[in-house]
């Protein structure tokens, strides 16, 4: 049987943000794939293979949480953690109205956000993997 592994689409514009977790989601075994605004991961063809969307709430234009709402609204819900440099009440209701149960402070530890993705990847209903 062959090795599959999970994709992990990252929109992120913050260089101070992006950089690290990309090396950490390397040595995790993930793929990662990078997106500095929505636009750009819409316009990709990782929509359709991505196995876990970790956005920013502060991009400019359409922001992490618009983004997974946009993936809802047309069908294509991708399991989301959201990265917020405050977490506010508002936005914590608007997450968890919106489906996304797992959100981030940007000054996260390692630890916490490859608990977030494994739980994740665990509680999603439709696999996305890649070959």
């Amino acid at each position: 049987m062959a090795h599959t592994l999970d994709i992990i689409s990252v929109v992120c514009d913050d260089l101070a943000v992006y950089e690290p977790l990309l090396n950490m989601l390397i040595s995790a075994g993930c793929v990662p794939y990078l997106f500095h605004s929505a636009h750009d991961f819409l316009n990709s063809k990782r929509c359709i293979s991505t196995s876990c969307l970790i956005a920013d709430v502060q991009l400019p234009s359409t922001n992490g949480l618009d983004l997974h709402e946009l993936l809802v609204a047309s069908g294509n819900e991708i399991p989301t953690i959201l990265l917020l440099a405050e977490l506010d009440d508002d936005n914590r209701a608007r997450a968890l109205k919106a489906g996304v149960p797992h959100f981030l402070r940007k000054s996260f530890i390692n630890g916490e956000l490859l608990a977030c993705i494994k739980a994740t990847l665990k509680d999603r209903t439709t696999l996305r993997r890649a070959p």
